[in-house]
């Protein structure tokens, strides 16, 4: 690949490469195509996940406003619907990954481990029992909320409450350590961060957002947060959506910038990635980073930027694969 060196390449090959989030499902669902046909259109499909030597990825069920508040649960089973007839449609290349032995032999066949994961908790219809549903069909990972407020928390967007988890919330993040499910904070307003970090008992996630001493958009992290998610042996995965990297004119340049400096302030075993693929306009896409395909500059540009190859691996899959297996199995 032009301007990426064979160390790199190298490197990248060898790596387990993990990536927390991508909303490709939606994508699909709303236009024509497959995940198995190579596009011109967003950011993922197969081939292009393997051509940019992605092990394992995880695909985001989102219901859309529309379907609030009523038909969130159909409307995940939709996309839920979607997703399996997309896996059976593909055995030779995709895997459903449901602990982390499955995503070690997607490696060793050549396929990409799918990890599917519900965004926000809408989708539970207000019922630990819809949870447990959702893990028998395969589900490993909740993200609590979107930006809007809903049973189990407060996003973002409702921050000015200082409201955080509901009795429901508390009892989703216990059942979800009970069952072996990461527990993710994206979108979670601060104090619904605070106090899933009080409750949990197990490693947390947040699966796409950046530092907010580089960014101060309000979905990324503060240094205070870093830390404080990388104390319950979780990870936070730098995310690829401009407006989180700079405010204006992000490039591949800024975003390394945020992985080395939380690399540098929650420790090397705490970075993951989450590049949000599919889930924020293409045309807004990083110049050096318009696809999937693309992860070998992200790579090099890691290395060029003096943290060692070990570091590198585990930003690029080694932390995420050991947060899974720590958490789900």
């Amino acid at each position: 690949m032009k301007g990426v060196s064979l160390e790199a390449l190298e490197l990248h090959r060898r790596a387990v490469i993990c990536d927390a989030h991508c909303d490709t499902l939606l994508r699909l669902e709303r236009q024509e195509g497959s995940l198995g046909e190579r596009s011109a259109a967003g950011h993922v499909d197969l081939p292009r996940l393997l051509e940019g030597g992605v092990t394992a990825q995880v695909f985001a069920l989102f219901v859309e406003d529309v379907y609030l508040p009523a038909q969130a649960l159909r409307r995940t089973l939709q996309l839920l619907d979607r997703f399996y007839r997309e896996l059976a449609a593909n055995p030779e290349r995709m895997l459903l990954a449901t602990c982390a032995a499955d995503i070690r032999r997607a490696r060793e066949e050549g396929k990409v481990a799918a990890i599917l994961g519900l965004e926000g908790g809408e989708a539970l219809d207000g019922t630990v029992a819809t949870l447990r549903i959702y893990h028998r069909l395969g589900v490993r990972l909740l993200t609590l909320t979107w930006n809007r407020r809903n049973a189990l928390a407060d996003g973002l967007d409702e921050a000015h409450t200082d409201g955080g988890l509901t009795r429901l919330g508390v009892e989703v993040v216990k059942e979800m350590n009970r069952l072996g499910m990461l527990v993710d904070l994206a979108h979670l307003s601060p104090a619904g961060l605070a106090d899933v970090l009080r409750v949990t008992t197990s490693p947390v996630i947040v699966s796409h957002a950046n530092a907010q001493a580089l960014c101060s958009h309000p979905r990324n992290l503060s240094d205070e947060q870093l830390r404080a998610v990388a104390l319950t042996g979780g990870l936070v995965c730098a995310t690829f959506v401009p407006r989180f990297i700079a405010p204006q004119n992000a490039t591949l340049e800024h975003l390394l910038e945020h992985i080395v400096h939380m690399v540098r302030v929650a420790g090397e075993d705490h970075v993951g990635l989450g590049s949000d693929h599919d889930g924020f306009n293409p045309q807004e896409t990083l110049a050096d980073l318009p696809d999937v395909s693309y992860l070998p500059r992200l790579t090099d540009g890691l290395l060029r930027r003096g943290l060692s190859e070990r570091v590198v691996e585990k930003v690029l899959g080694g932390n995420f694969l050991r947060v899974f297996e720590e958490v789900v199995g």
